[in-house]
């Protein structure tokens, strides 16, 4: 293994590591919202309105048995709705509840405040250039 290989590793290990930290401390403060319907409730959101499930499978890149079993989860949990489809009687749209809204708010609420306690370990100046290397290594080749 090349030296630089051993670099790409470590950061790849330490962006997962951050991730994983900052899923942790969201979940802490947002109880009641499992990582898979927070994906749910995002793709939704992303949305800008209801989706049939089969769309929201797509958006998943999941199978749709296995959405109806999330939408279910989330519908007993009062985050989304499901209704009927004005194009396809035999269809259902399924969209987020002020309640869906309000946990993902909750969540984003809490991975800032998150970030921010894991960021206030280093110096000011440090955490600014540790988001300016970030956006570099994030952008796309044409943005460089």
């Amino acid at each position: 293994m090349h030296q630089h290989d051993d670099v790409a590793w470590a950061f790849v290990d330490a962006l997962y590591a951050a991730s994983r930290g900052l899923r942790r401390d969201a979940a802490v403060g947002a109880a009641g919202v499992t990582p898979g319907q927070l994906r749910l409730l995002r793709a939704l959101s992303y949305a800008g309105g209801p989706l049939r499930a089969v769309d929201l499978a797509e958006a998943l890149d999941v199978a749709p048995r296995s959405v109806t079993t999330k939408v279910d989860q989330a519908e007993e949990d009062g985050f989304v709705r499901r209704l009927p489809d004005p194009h396809d009687r035999r269809a259902r749209l399924v969209e987020l509840t002020d309640a869906g809204r309000d946990a993902l708010a909750q969540v984003s609420i809490e991975r800032r405040r998150g970030a921010a306690e894991r960021l206030r370990r280093l110096p000011a100046p440090e955490r600014e250039e540790l988001v300016r290397l970030l956006r570099v290594v994030a952008a796309d080749d044409a943005d460089v």
